[in-house]
């Protein structure tokens, strides 16, 4: 049950003074049994005229940051800090609410579930060659049915254990297919794979932006930015979060700020400037997750 502070340092530099379009954050988490925010502050340079909060199709909380026509800057800062409690569920969860009927795969979501999952248990990507149906079979095959916790944990590790994570400053997610055929990618690349993977078996999955709690410095990779994993659903259970990236289950590091059908859909700050192509000079993100110590928690309290 740890109590964190995270700081998120989003810069952008230009080569000559710039206008500013509408920018769309997604940096604030919502409150729920497994959350609970005692406060969030969002600093902006140049100071917008207008800051505006709205709820995205997912529930999502969006803020919208709007600036004057005549506003020009040679720099945008956006720092947002969160002061959080996180309450992990553990990897023990699932396995003691699962529904009967889901413990073994194959199995098939009842009606209520299914008119409302939708896409969500369809293949979105692209994968002419059926590879990424290929490697999901991999783990549902056997000499009858499959433990699908098992099955779930099996590629989860495997995506660890056989790809390689590198960090990439391009924006935009590979399609799993080709985070495959290159064997890297980066955490938004291994969930896609994981998403897209458990919805050729007929499972629904969704995308899950946040934060990594590392709480053994080092340990884990995607630290000092946004960090991306996936959730499934299973019936009973509801939404298990997998990490790919670091082969975590039930999402015990996992700070979860917004969900999302697919990764476009869930970037953490995202807008345009008004100049030209060639004035942006430089991106800079910088994401620290502290642990607040006890006797800052006990003044606190």
């Amino acid at each position: 049950m740890p109590r964190l502070q995270i700081t998120h340092m989003t810069e952008y530099s230009y080569r000559r003074p710039v206008g500013l379009m509408r920018h769309r954050l997604q940096l604030r988490p919502r409150d729920s049994h497994d959350l609970r925010l005692h406060a969030a502050t969002l600093a902006v340079e140049p100071q917008p005229s207008a800051v505006t909060w709205a709820h995205d199709l997912f529930g999502n909380s969006i803020c919208l940051l709007d600036w004057p026509a005549d506003v020009r800057t040679t720099r945008l800062r956006i720092v947002s800090r969160l002061d959080l409690t996180h309450f992990p569920s553990g990897s023990a969860l699932p396995s003691t609410t699962l529904d009967p009927a889901a413990r073994s795969y194959p199995f098939a979501y009842g009606p209520e579930e299914i008119a409302d999952l939708g896409r969500l248990t369809e293949p979105q990507y692209p994968d002419a060659g059926g590879e990424v149906g290929r490697w999901a079979r991999r783990f549902s095959t056997g000499d009858g049915p499959v433990a699908t916790l098992t099955m779930l944990e099996r590629m989860t590790r495997a995506v660890q254990a056989e790809l390689t994570y590198l960090p990439r400053e391009a924006e935009g997610t590979q399609s799993p297919a080709e985070t495959l055929a290159l064997g890297s990618g980066t955490c938004r690349d291994f969930a896609l794979l994981m998403m897209e993977a458990a919805r050729s078996l007929g499972l629904a999955a969704r995308f899950v932006t946040g934060y990594l709690y590392d709480d053994a410095a080092g340990s884990h990779q995607g630290g000092g930015a946004t960090h991306a994993w996936c959730a499934i659903y299973l019936p009973g259970a509801g939404w298990v979060e997998y990490d790919p990236t670091n082969g975590l289950l039930a999402g015990s590091n996992l700070i979860r700020v917004g969900v999302s059908r697919a990764p476009e859909q869930a970037v953490p700050v995202g807008g345009g400037f008004l100049g030209d192509p060639t004035d942006p000079l430089a991106l800079e993100v910088d994401v620290i997750v502290e642990r607040v110590a006890d006797e800052v928690m006990a003044k606190a309290a």
